[in-house]
């Protein structure tokens, strides 16, 4: 899957906005407020919330142990990274961007929900 459509997926998402607090290399994609989507354009990557812990996200990882790894720093809360240039099907790549987003948003105070 191409980078620009991970970005134009996510900031099609109700609510999503775009912000760059890192610098412009690393796009981090919000809604309400949270993170739900961090892409890293220089390398074409995407970190994604994939589960509540490191166990939860792990099969993702298994499945594609190539192009999915635990996230840096944030791993251990259930974020994976995954390298858009190592084959992982694009209709997976969509399941792990739309679960990143609804995990967020089902974790929203109702005043904040899109």
């Amino acid at each position: 899957m191409r980078l620009d459509e991970v970005i134009g997926h996510c900031l099609g998402k109700p609510g999503a906005e775009e912000t760059y607090p890192w610098g412009e290399s690393e796009l981090v994609v919000k809604v309400g407020g949270k993170a739900f989507a961090f892409i890293a354009l220089e390398a074409a990557t995407v970190g994604v919330k994939c589960g509540v812990d490191a166990e939860a996200a792990s099969p993702w990882r298994e499945r594609f142990p190539d192009a999915i790894t635990v996230s840096a720093y944030i791993g251990r809360y259930g974020w994976n990274r995954i390298d858009l240039d190592k084959g992982v099907p694009e209709d997976e790549v969509l399941e792990l961007l739309d679960l990143s987003y609804d995990s967020v948003v089902a974790k929203l105070p109702k005043s904040k929900r899109p």
